[in-house]
């Protein structure tokens, strides 16, 4: 495949830059990274919450221009269906978009109170009601598709819903979210994925840049 681009911002904070790298590299894109500075105001709007559409991640490829996560989802897999992004059962890939696109477009209470940050860790951390019902629900989603796959990702193998929940397992961990057995050894398996390693290696080295949310909860 062609070189391409992938625009993102911070790897310690950005949820959906995140996603989109797990991704390209799940599709087997050969790419670049470009990473916005943390002073550009859309990288900024972005991370504190306060934009509801941004262009971050950004896929560029064969003069293509691809933004938002389920978009480059969608074309990796046009472009590579062989790399199995998305189950190759019809019923299961139904049911892999609708819970990939309840990521995409809800908890919105679990992104305000829990928001990403790789490097920090509160132990005991107190949930609120709002966002404890994200926990449960995602909780559920977990279940239901362990237990209908068998594991050990959400549908046997690995595929976009792992991606796209990916990042809530940092969250877990960072604010020391208590789970059953088996949701928490699934998500101890995806932070011990090689590429969310790979990420969180990066996140840790980069430098401190966003007084705003570095913050104690």
């Amino acid at each position: 495949m062609s070189k391409a681009t992938l625009t993102i911002s911070s790897k310690n904070y950005s949820s959906w830059s995140l996603r989109g790298w797990l991704l390209a590299k799940m599709g087997g894109l050969e790419f670049k990274e470009e990473i916005l500075p943390a002073d550009d105001p859309s990288t900024r709007a972005e991370l504190l919450l306060l934009s509801p559409s941004f262009q971050v991640p950004r896929l560029t490829h064969k003069g293509i221009s691809v933004w938002d996560t389920l978009a480059i989802a969608e074309y990796l897999h046009e472009i590579n269906p062989e790399a199995g992004l998305f189950p190759a059962d019809p019923v299961a890939r139904a049911h892999c978009r609708s819970i990939c696109g309840e990521m995409h477009s809800g908890f919105a209470n679990l992104r305000a109170a829990l928001p990403m940050n790789l490097k920090a860790h509160y132990p005991g951390f107190k949930v609120w009601a709002g966002a404890q019902a994200d926990i449960e629900r995602i909780v559920t989603i977990w279940r239901e598709c362990l237990l209908t796959h068998g594991g050990p990702y959400l549908y046997g193998e690995l595929s976009v819903a792992d991606a796209m929940y990916a990042p809530v397992c940092t969250r877990f961990k960072t604010y020391d979210v208590k789970l059953d057995e088996a949701c928490a050894a699934y998500a101890q398996r995806i932070l011990a994925w090689p590429l969310m390693v790979e990420w969180l290696d990066s996140a840790k080295a980069e430098p401190e840049e966003l007084e705003e949310l570095d913050v104690e909860f």
